[in-house]
């Protein structure tokens, strides 16, 4: 079982039915937990080192050739189009 200090009770590991789900609707279960979390982002601790680790990241891609960034939607949209030419 999984406890951190803030909990009042353990939580199973894993819930309930988990076990019992196919492969898509654990991963469904575990990206709508992760939605969750991130809805309340400003409240998840950030340490030091994640920080720092983030500004060298945020100034790395700043100095980096502007020719190399893309959309996220852009680079969704290849990797859809790579998914469907490899299924084919």
């Amino acid at each position: 079982m999984a406890y951190t200090p803030a909990m009042a009770q353990p939580l199973p590991m894993p819930p309930s039915g988990f076990d019992e789900l196919t492969v898509e609707d654990k991963i469904d279960y575990v990206q709508s937990l992760w939605d969750r979390i991130a809805a309340s982002a400003d409240q998840v601790p950030l340490h030091e080192w994640q920080r720092q680790l983030l500004e060298e990241r945020l100034a790395a891609h700043r100095a980096a050739d502007s020719d190399e960034a893309r959309p996220w939607g852009e680079v969704l949209d290849r990797l859809e189009e790579r998914l469907r030419a490899s299924s084919k």
